[in-house]
């Protein structure tokens, strides 16, 4: 892909790793630090972990970003699965329809500065989120 963007198929565990560890060398090459790249990584990892239980498999696309005069990473993970049927609900901490601790999208949420949510019952879900650099 261009511009360093990684596409990476995500099916099991072993590709949540790989997604969270090439999103936070992304991360780094976009200038991020410290326990920012944690964040990315962290959030990274709960997008990839709910394609894997939820769907079954997808995609992420990590990539750099700019908006004006704002850099920073973009990650948008997709896939075709079940969809979510009530995305308001889905967004409370503490509500899964798994064995979780419903705090995967909450969190990737609160830990990007930017998050969009498109889902449909029997089609799938596609999450877009960025991370900007302090200015």
């Amino acid at each position: 892909m261009d511009d360093g963007a990684a596409l990476i198929l995500v099916k099991q565990d072993v590709d949540v790793v790989l997604a969270r560890q090439r999103g936070r060398e992304l991360a780094a090459q976009a200038g991020f630090t410290g326990s920012n790249l944690t964040l990315i990584a962290t959030a990274i990892s709960e997008i990839a972990r709910n394609i894997v239980v939820y769907a079954g498999q997808g995609e992420l696309v990590i990539s750099l970003a700019q908006d004006h005069e704002r850099r920073g990473i973009k990650v948008v993970g997709s896939d075709q699965g079940p969809g979510i049927p009530d995305i308001k609900l889905a967004m409370q901490d503490g509500y899964s329809t798994g064995r979780s601790l419903g705090l995967g999208l909450p969190g990737a949420r609160r830990l990007m500065d930017d998050f969009e949510i498109f889902s449909e019952p029997g089609v799938g879900t596609t999450i877009t989120m960025w991370k900007w650099l302090p200015s």
